[in-house]
C-alpha cells in the first residue's frame, strides 16, 4: 500500500496534472491512494471568495469568475470532450452558491470551511477524470466521508478512532483519489485540518491502512536545509529522522507539515519527500535513524511575527496564575506561540497570527497587563547551529532577542 500526495504546485495546470498521469505510470499505482490539494494558487482564491463573501464586497461575483475560469481552462486544454467533467464542475459551484444563499451563520470559521473545501473537491474531480481517460482507472473519493473531526474550524482535530474503522471500507486494490486538507463531522459538516493540511491528511490514511510509504511530491528535490527563496545557498538532506524532521516541523520548516509526521512515526512508515520534475533523484527519506544526513546547519525563517512583552500592571512577578491565564487568550484568539522567554516581572512571547485576530487578543491582555509589542519581525531558527550560521543571520539583521539551547537557537529580528 502506498500513499502519494500532491500538492497545488503539482496540479496547477494542464501539463501539471498530464505529468501526475506520467508519475503515476512511471512508479505503478495499484494498492495506491494518492490526496490531492487545491490548483495551483486556488486556496488564496478561494479566501477571496470568502473575504468577499463575508464581508459583502461587490467583488464576490468577479472572485467567483476567476476561480471558475481557471479550471475551465484547464479542462479545456485536457479534454476534447469535456461534457461530463464540466457537469461535475458546474454541480460544484452550484453547491457553493446554495451555500451561500442560504448560509445564515456569522461565524467566519465556519463559513470558511464550508467555502475552502471547494477547491479540493475541484481538483481532485478534475484529476480523476483526466486519469480515467488515460486509462489510469481510479475511484474518487469525498474524503469528509472518512476522515471525520470535531467541530473546531480551520484546525480540526482528528477523531482516529472513528477514521479508522471508516477508512476500513476502502477497496485497497484500486487507485483511490482523495482531497486533502478537508475533514467533516459526525453529522457531515465541512471541516479543515489547516492550512497544508494535505500532507497530514496523507499520513491519516496511511496510519489507517498499514501503509508501506508516503510520497509527498514536489517542485524541488526533496527537504533542503533551507528555503531557496530566502537563502541563496541550500544542500539537500537525503535522511531525516521522524524526531529531527519534527523539530524541523514544529519551529516551521514548510516541507514537511507539523502534524504530518507523528502518525507516521507511530507505525514506523517512511516518508519519502520527491521531485515531481526530475523522477530520477531519490529525494530525502524520513525514518526512524540518525537525525540528519549530511549533518549540516538547518535554517527556518517565519515572517510577520509579533514580539510581545507582557507585564503586571502593578508590578509583581508574573508567576505561574497570570502566564497560564495569558496562554489561555493565546489560546481563546487562535495565535500560535513560537517563542518564550520570561523574567521575574516580563514575559515576551513570538506570536504567529495567522488567523488575523491580534487586535482582540491585545484588547483581552490589556485589561489586566502592560502590553508592548513590535509588529513584522522576523524569526530565524538554526537546528544544529554553529558560530559561522549565527553570524550569517546576525550580520544583516538588527537583533531584538536570541535564545539559545542545545541543538536549536531561535534569534528575532527587525
Amino acid at each position: 500500500m502506498k500513499v502519494y500526495k500532491f500538492g497545488g504546485a503539482s496540479v496547477k495546470d494542464a501539463d501539471s496534472v498530464r505529468n501526475v498521469g506520467r508519475i503515476l505510470q512511471h512508479e505503478g499505482y495499484e494498492n495506491t491512494l494518492i490526496v490531492i490539494s487545491a490548483m495551483g494558487k486556488m486556496t488564496n482564491a478561494f479566501e477571496n471568495i470568502i473575504d468577499s463573501y463575508y464581508y459583502q464586497k461587490p467583488s464576490l461575483k468577479d472572485a467567483i469568475d476567476f476561480v471558475y475560469q481557471y479550471h475551465a481552462t484547464i479542462i479545456e486544454d485536457l479534454f476534447e470532450d469535456s461534457k461530463d467533467v464540466l457537469f461535475e464542475v458546474n454541480c460544484l459551484f452550484g453547491s457553493l452558491g446554495i451555500f451561500m444563499g442560504n448560509n445564515t451563520s456569522k461565524d467566519y470559521d465556519f463559513i470558511y470551511d464550508q467555502i475552502i473545501c471547494f477547491g479540493e473537491l475541484l481538483s481532485t474531480k478534475i484529476v480523476s477524470f483526466y486519469l480515467n481517460e488515460i486509462g489510469v482507472d481510479n475511484n474518487w473519493l469525498d474524503v469528509r466521508n472518512y476522515i471525520k473531526t470535531d467541530m473546531y474550524y480551520r484546525d480540526a482535530k482528528v477523531d482516529f478512532k472513528l477514521t479508522q474503522k471508516n477508512i476500513q471500507d476502502i477497496d485497497r486494490k484500486s487507485l483511490n483519489i482523495a482531497q486533502g486538507f478537508i475533514g467533516g463531522t459526525d453529522s457531515n459538516i465541512t471541516t479543515s485540518l489547516g492550512r497544508e493540511g494535505s500532507d497530514y491528511t496523507a499520513a491519516i490514511f496511511a496510519y489507517c491502512m498499514d501503509a508501506d510509504s508516503v510520497t509527498i511530491w514536489k517542485d524541488v528535490e526533496g527537504v533542503l536545509n533551507a528555503n531557496p527563496q530566502y537563502f541563496e545557498e541550500t544542500s539537500l538532506l537525503e535522511s531525516i529522522s521522524y524526531k529531527e524532521a519534527i523539530e524541523m516541523a514544529f519551529y516551521g520548516a514548510s516541507v514537511i507539515h507539523p502534524k504530518t509526521l507523528k502518525p507516521l512515526e507511530n507505525k514506523l512508515i517512511p516518508l519519502h519527500v520527491r521531485s515531481f520534475i526530475n523522477l530520477e533523484k531519490k529525494g530525502t527519506i524520513v525514518r526512524k535513524g540518525t537525525d540528519i544526513v549530511p549533518k549540516i546547519p538547518c535554517f527556518i525563517l517565519k515572517k510577520k511575527q509579533y514580539l510581545v512583552s507582557i507585564s503586571k500592571t502593578d508590578f509583581s512577578f508574573m508567576v505561574e496564575e497570570s502566564i497560564g491565564e495569558v496562554f489561555h487568550l493565546f489560546h481563546k484568539h487562535k495565535v500560535k506561540v513560537n517563542l518564550i522567554q520570561n523574567s521575574a516581572l516580563s514575559f515576551s512571547v513570538c506570536l504567529e497570527d495567522s488567523f488575523e485576530n491580534f487586535e482582540e487578543l491585545l484588547s483581552d491582555l490589556q485589561l489586566k497587563y502592560n502590553v508592548t509589542y513590535n509588529e513584522n519581525v522576523s524569526l530565524f531558527t538554526i537546528r544544529h547551529f554553529t558560530q559561522n550560521s549565527i553570524e550569517t543571520i546576525e550580520k544583516e539583521n538588527t537583533v531584538l532577542l536570541k535564545q539559545m539551547s542545545k541543538k536549536t537557537l531561535q534569534i528575532i529580528v527587525k
